[in-house]
Formats: C-alpha cells, sequence, structure tokens
C-alpha cells in the first residue's frame, strides 16, 4: 500500500472513533443526568465536577462568568463542563483507533471520576448510581458505533466490498475499496448525540422545577409575626412603564452563590449551632426557633459582584430573628468582633459582630415575601443582614454561627482576595429608557429617565441626573420604605434635540456621601462608577 493510501486508511480508521468517543461522554452525561433525577440525588457527574472546580476557580474567572452570564453562571459551568467532557472524549476516541481496549478503560475511568468526588465528599453509595449507569450506556454507544463503522458498505452492485486480501490477485480498475457505511454511522451518531444532549437539558430543567417548588411543598408552617413589616405608602412607587418594582417577586430575585445544586435539608432536622468566643454555646432547631418572636423587615440584598447599573440586587421582605439576640443569648467575649457563618454546603462569610448586634434587622431568615424560603435561597434558614454585600452576610442554608476574631479565621471570599467587611457602597441606577432605545418626547417636548438607587441602612437623601454631561439635575424620590431599601426615582427632561442622547445618574446616601464617578471592578470590594446609557429622541 503507498504512503497517501495509508494516510486515507488511517484517516478513515481514526475519525469515527473520535466521532464515537465524542458521542459517548454525550450519552454518558445524559444517562446520568436522568438517573439523578429520578433519584432525587444532586450527583450528575457534570454537578459533582462542578462543585469541586468551583473552590479551584480563580477570583479573576469567578467574577468574569458572572460579569458575562450573571445568574446564569451556574448552568454555563454545566454546558462547559460537557463540552470539556466531549473533547476528553475526542482524545479517547482517538486512542481507540488504535488501542480499542485502552480507550474503553479511559472512557471507564472518565466515568468513574465524578462518583469518586461525590463518594470522597461524603456522599452515599446511592450517589454513584448515576456515574455507573452513564459509564454503561456511554461505553456501549461507543462499542456500537465502532462497530458500524466497521462494518462494509455495499457496493453500487449491490455486492459486498472485498477485503484487501481478497482483492490482492484483482484487477485494480474492477476493485471497489471498503469503506464504513458512513450514512449508518452518522445517522446513528447524529441521534445518539441528539439524545445525550436532550436528556442533559432535560434533567437540568427537571432540576429547576424541584428546586422551584422546594419552598412550597415543605411541610414549614409559619407562625405569624410578633412585628409585622412596614405598610407600603401609596407613594413608594412611581407610575413609570419599565422601572423595576419596589418588592421583587421571589422567582425573579437574582442568585449567586457557589452551590451547583443547592442542598436539600430537612427541617425537622436542621439545627443551629452558636459557639466559639462565647460565655454559653447553644443549638436551636426549626421547631424552638418558630416558637420565637419572629420579625417581618423590608430589606434589600446586593451581590458584591454586580456591574455599574446591574441587576444583582433585589428588595425582598423577610421574616425571621433578630441574630443580635440570638447573639446575646450566648454572650460573646468582649475580644470577639466576627461572626462567620458556615452553610450546610461547606461556604462560609465573615461578618463584622458590631453590625450584628446594632438596631438594623439582621435576621435569621426563615420566609421571603410571605412564604417559606425557596430551597434557591436557602431553606430551611439563611442570614440577611441590611448594609453588607451578600457575600460576608447573606449565608444560605445556614448551620453554624461562630464567634471568633477577624485575626484568627478567614472566610470562603476573603481567602480568594475579597474585602473582609463588605460595607454596601451608594449606588444608582437606569432603568428607563432601554439601552439604545428611540423615545417620542411626550406633551411639551417632556422625555422621561428613571431608575432605582440604594445605600441599605444608611438610606438615600437624593439622586441626580444630567444628560450628556450637562448640568445635575434633581429627580423625584419615591417613598422611602425604610433605609434598608432601595428607592426609585423619575427625571423629566425638555429641550432634547433629535438626535443620539447619553443619561448619566448619581445618587447621595443620607450620611451625604456622593456616588463617585471612579471607575473600578468588583474585587476587592464592589465595582464603583456612575451608570450612563444612551438613547435616540425622534
Amino acid at each position: 500500500m503507498g504512503e497517501k493510501e495509508g494516510m486515507v486508511g488511517s484517516t478513515q480508521r481514526t475519525w469515527p472513533s473520535v466521532l464515537a468517543g465524542v458521542v459517548a461522554t454525550l450519552i454518558y452525561f445524559g444517562t446520568a443526568e436522568l438517573i439523578a433525577r429520578s433519584l432525587d440525588v444532586a450527583s450528575a457527574p457534570a454537578l459533582l465536577i462542578g462543585q469541586a472546580l468551583i473552590p479551584l476557580m480563580p477570583t479573576v474567572l469567578i467574577k468574569s462568568a458572572i460579569a458575562v452570564f450573571g445568574t446564569h453562571d451556574k448552568f454555563a459551568l454545566v454546558i462547559t463542563i460537557v463540552a470539556g467532557g466531549a473533547g476528553c472524549g475526542a482524545i479517547i476516541g482517538w486512542i481507540g483507533a488504535r488501542r480499542r481496549g485502552l480507550a474503553l478503560v479511559l472512557l471507564i475511568g472518565f466515568g468513574l471520576l465524578p462518583a469518586v468526588v461525590g463518594f470522597s465528599s461524603g456522599a452515599g453509595l446511592v450517589a454513584t448510581l448515576p456515574s455507573l449507569g452513564g459509564i454503561a450506556a456511554g461505553a456501549a454507544a461507543f462499542l456500537v458505533l465502532l462497530h458500524v463503522a466497521t462494518v462494509p458498505a455495499r457496493t453500487g452492485g449491490g455486492t459486498e466490498a472485498r477485503s484487501d486480501a481478497e482483492d490482492a490477485g484483482a484487477d485494480t480498475q474492477h476493485r471497489t475499496p471498503a469503506r464504513p457505511g458512513r450514512r449508518a454511522f452518522f445517522g446513528l451518531a447524529a441521534g445518539l448525540s441528539a439524545v445525550g444532549i436532550a436528556a442533559v437539558a432535560a434533567g437540568q430543567s427537571a432540576a429547576t422545577l424541584a428546586r422551584s417548588a422546594a419552598g412550597t411543598v415543605t411541610k414549614l408552617v409559619l407562625p405569624r409575626p410578633a412585628a409585622s413589616a412596614p405598610e407600603i405608602p401609596t407613594g413608594a412607587e412611581l407610575d413609570v412603564p419599565g422601572l423595576t418594582p419596589l418588592v421583587t417577586e421571589t422567582q425573579d430575585f437574582y442568585r449567586i452563590d457557589t452551590a451547583l445544586f443547592p442542598p436539600s435539608i430537612d427541617a425537622g432536622t436542621w439545627m443551629l449551632r452558636v459557639h466559639g468566643m462565647v460565655e454559653h454555646e447553644f443549638t436551636i432547631t426549626m421547631a424552638e426557633l418558630l416558637d420565637l418572636p419572629l420579625q417581618e423587615h423590608y430589606v434589600t440584598l446586593a451581590c458584591v459582584s454586580n456591574e455599574v447599573g446591574g441587576d444583582l440586587v433585589g428588595n425582598a421582605k423577610w421574616l425571621g430573628y433578630p441574630i443580635r439576640d440570638l447573639l446575646a443569648r450566648a454572650k460573646p467575649h468582649s475580644g470577639a468582633d466576627m461572626v462567620l457563618s458556615g452553610s450546610d454546603d461547606g461556604f462560609t462569610a465573615s461578618t463584622p459582630l458590631e453590625v450584628l448586634t446594632d438596631d438594623r434587622a439582621a435576621l435569621l431568615a426563615v420566609a421571603m415575601n410571605g412564604h417559606a424560603l425557596p430551597r434557591d435561597h436557602g431553606y430551611p434558614a439563611r442570614l440577611v443582614v441590611p448594609g453588607l454585600y451578600g457575600y460576608v452576610s447573606a449565608t444560605k442554608w445556614v448551620t453554624d454561627l461562630e464567634i471568633t476574631r477577624f485575626a484568627d479565621k478567614e472566610a470562603y471570599w476573603t481567602t480568594r482576595g475579597w474585602a473582609t467587611h463588605g460595607p454596601v457602597l451608594v449606588a444608582s441606577r437606569i432603568d428607563v429608557p432601554r439601552p439604545g432605545a428611540t423615545v417620542t418626547p411626550k406633551s411639551g417636548g417632556r422625555v422621561v429617565t428613571a431608575g432605582m438607587a440604594w445605600a441599605q441602612h444608611t438610606g438615600i437623601e437624593k439622586v441626580q441626573v444630567r444628560i450628556d454631561n450637562g448640568d445635575w439635575a434633581e429627580a423625584e424620590l419615591s417613598e422611602e420604605l425604610t433605609a434598608d431599601t432601595w428607592r426609585q426615582w423619575r427625571c423629566e427632561h425638555t429641550g432634547l434635540s433629535t438626535g443620539t442622547h447619553t443619561v448619566s445618574v448619581r445618587a447621595v446616601d443620607q450620611d451625604g456621601n456622593v456616588q463617585t464617578s471612579e471607575r473600578r471592578p468588583a474585587i476587592p470590594g464592589a465595582a464603583t462608577g456612575l451608570h450612563e446609557r444612551q438613547f435616540t429622541v425622534e
């Protein structure tokens, strides 16, 4: 056989095996995903790998993912893992073109890795079933595809293609080289790939529905609050189409955390341990917590990863018990200055002790907007602390409060370069008009801009707006609900010429702090700068 003929033969053997490896990994992920959902266990391989990778990711990469994908960052990670797995499958397939047995061993080893990760993190044997089922399906798909790829195709005359040995003495003019049945191979490969991808998508969709429903199917019966949240004043919401509502619907509330799949916690067995530098260590159960005089408060929460003008901020009505009363029961030692809160999933946050013992509405919360916390937002209990970014205060699925010192302990994000205390900075955002919108002036040539402003626990004093670097004009503010919540603003502009304009906004808090125009990234303590938006006047 000539050199060119040998290269063609090698290629014909390699590309089907490479594609078979890719398809096998897709079938592996899809099958495992469906098994995990049917067993209601958070052990789908993509989730196990992702959860193991998150603590190892550089802070810059995490910040970039949140900036690009926002609250869809976890789904993006799952897709990236599946795509990366398909790449590994391609390499395994390439090896399989020469050494099929070794390729099968590598495929099985690849499939077992997530099971080993899950088992080593404390998951039971049942958590290995999705990976094992995925391995069986993936290996079967790999072998079937290789078999189809090596079955000779029929020639145009209806006879089977002959092997090289059979054709050795035949006239080369009449010899038809053996080829795999490409149409059958490609059809099967495409079909199996579609099944694998659809199974991953179905599994993720089922997981999302299960998480969304988790808060509503719980047996947790909420008591009437001993202190109810204030009624929303009539003037707390401005009538501007497109303006963000004062109270964020639970399903629209942003979610940023380190859990690819939120923990499933039984409220009946949940306990919070309070310990550390205290006179009296204690634990509290959910039944004991619900017997305490709970309070309702409206509190706006914000993520430190929020970009200028971003939507990683929301306002909700929370029901819970004041954390300062829990700490008073424990009696912290005089040298303590920090509370290290721990989550069921291993996350930790470092909160200044003085913030949790002053008069603000810092809560151990059990409900959100009148219902038990959804699983995504911390069921059965979480922390809500006005005036601090969530990474140092809003611990979900909380199970541990350790009173300690900043000098002695570090939390999850502070070990990754973020600031230790995380106070919320005064901020504002433009909601109306939308980016690039074309605006038709109202009667009298009026153009309306509107948005939100926040400076939790300090409160907003005023908001100023300007067009095209002109003079700052004071905007109309909605009535304040509490100093712990954001406020809406609106401003009317007249005399704007036809064409493109830029609107800018800045806020001033009750202490006189003016929102800075200095641009800086979110690391180490929140992005700063003024939000701007362009629009066109007709």
